[in-house]
């Protein structure tokens, strides 16, 4: 009898000390077109929508740089872009060697948790993580891409018209799309046996351009001007000339030209095709995880590098401080997270790594610049310190209250919009005295410290030298014509 006790005994203290899995979903350039944050009126996502129900789902979360490899850099290695230098596609992190021996979250996972870690598609931007020497994850799976592509592109766009920039339906199969393989790197992930706990990142392409959908998921979506975007004409007339500078010459199309070769509604189905797709890939995914009897002991997080435009504010793509570009989807799934929980308070990806490392029962990663959710995954209401700040070059940043959007850009000009009253960004009140206090408390948690672009930094890179713009290396003046207007 004494035995039984005893193995019963060793079986309950072991249960309590297993470490919770964790799977991790990215999606690229997902915009808030997410059935539960009513981003868009006709977005079907059910899968991610059931996800949402199982956990708690953020519905004002925001990046902490728009555009790939800073919003991944800081997430995964949890800081901020203006502490990094890392703004543009370049550099790697590991290539400063300041932060060569810094632990990115797998590898905190690994060394604290004895996480057994492996990464399929996209996590980190480009080859990063990937290259030779690279020791991010135990296991590196498929790449990320496109997948099957048509022989020519199917438009042909403006400035340069390059390769990525494309969009539409053509004959292909679901099969052959890069992002169903991702999905079923994960799934054969899943089914293994192991000995340890598991971190299984799973990064998805799509809805990045080139957003080829299959007519599937095309259809989904009418043939009319019911899927455009609310957008206000001439929106940018009381915004900052400086606005225009953070995406000035760029390959993704102004509004003025999709209007004009009449493609506007054909890449907005696009990508709302492109985004169903997504959502029937995670279903692939966590219906593996259910039928593999690991559900119960996993945590989901499920989450977007950053926005993207189509049309509002007169162009498409990211590279921006409004809405549109920095809100993205974030759920927590799993053991410790209240089910069906909604929360509306301002929260950032930089919160992820500090969050999972608490949920798994890890010790405090001092260097975090992330505070935990895991209070708001106990209780939604839970009040929150602090507004969400997305930062893109050197001085440019935004701070998004429950109420308030607050842009600064490094040249001193001002933009603030009231987001309870105008949830489109579409009257600047940052000139009105009687909104002065709203921007000084707004003021007082912008970054502390703004370094340069690192070493090696290039792509996307916007600097102010005394009194010029630098805009990837060429001099921008005030009286120069914005590129596509």
């Amino acid at each position: 009898m004494k035995f039984y006790f005893f193995l019963l005994f060793t079986v309950c203290v072991s249960l309590l000390g297993e470490k919770p899995n964790v799977l991790m979903l990215a999606i690229d350039d997902q915009n808030d077109w997410i059935g539960f944050m009513g981003g868009h009126p006709l977005a079907s996502t059910p899968n991610i929508d059931k996800l949402a129900k199982s956990g708690t789902a953020f519905t004002n979360a925001h990046c902490q740089s728009p555009l790939c490899n800073p919003s991944r850099t800081s997430l995964m290695f949890g800081m901020r872009p203006s502490s990094t230098g890392v703004y543009g596609l370049a550099p790697w992190i590991r290539t400063l060697p300041e932060f060569k021996n810094h632990f990115s979250l797998p590898q905190y996972l690994k060394k604290y948790g004895g996480y057994q870690t492996s990464m399929g598609g996209k996590i980190y931007h480009g080859s990063n993580g990937r290259q030779k020497g690279d020791q991010e994850f135990d296991h590196v799976g498929v790449r990320s891409g496109v997948g099957i592509k048509p022989k020519t592109k199917l438009v042909t766009t403006p400035f340069g018209n390059h390769p990525l920039v494309d969009w539409g339906v053509f004959p292909h199969v679901d099969e052959d799309k890069q992002d169903y393989k991702v999905a079923s790197w994960a799934i054969e992930e899943l089914k293994k046996d192991r000995d340890e706990p598991f971190f299984i990142s799973t990064g998805f392409f799509l809805p990045h351009v080139p957003c080829y959908a299959t007519q599937q998921w095309f259809d989904l979506f009418p043939d009319n001007d019911s899927v455009l975007p609310k957008i206000l004409r001439n929106d940018r007339q009381d915004t900052p000339r400086f606005s225009w500078y953070m995406h000035w010459y760029l390959p993704e199309v102004r509004l003025n030209w999709l209007e004009e070769a009449n493609q506007w509604r054909n890449l907005v189905r696009s990508y709302l095709a492109c985004t169903s797709f997504i959502d029937s890939q995670v279903g692939r995914v966590i219906d593996a995880l259910e039928e593999s009897g690991k559900r119960d002991n996993t945590i989901i997080v499920l989450w977007s590098d950053h926005g993207w435009h189509l049309g509002e504010k007169e162009i498409t793509g990211k590279n921006t401080l409004w809405d549109d570009s920095t809100r993205v989807p974030l759920i927590f799934s799993g053991p410790k997270v209240k089910a069906g929980q909604v929360c509306s308070k301002p929260v950032e990806l930089l919160d992820i790594y500090p969050t999972l490392i608490e949920l798994c029962d890890l010790p405090q990663n001092e260097k975090l610049e992330g505070l935990s959710l895991l209070p708001q995954l106990e209780d939604a209401n839970a009040t929150r310190i602090r507004p969400a700040v997305t930062t893109h070059n050197q001085g440019n940043h935004g701070v998004r209250s429950e109420g308030w959007r607050f842009i600064q850009y490094a040249d001193g000009t001002r933009e603030l919009y009231d987001m309870r009253n105008d949830p489109n960004e579409w009257k600047n009140l940052a000139e009105d005295s009687k909104f002065r206090k709203v921007i000084e408390e707004h003021l007082q948690f912008l970054p502390k410290v703004n370094r340069a672009p690192a070493k090696g930094s290039r792509s996307r890179i916007l600097t102010v030298e005394k009194d010029h713009v630098i805009w990837e290396g060429e001099i921008v003046r005030p009286e120069d014509p914005i590129p596509g207007i």
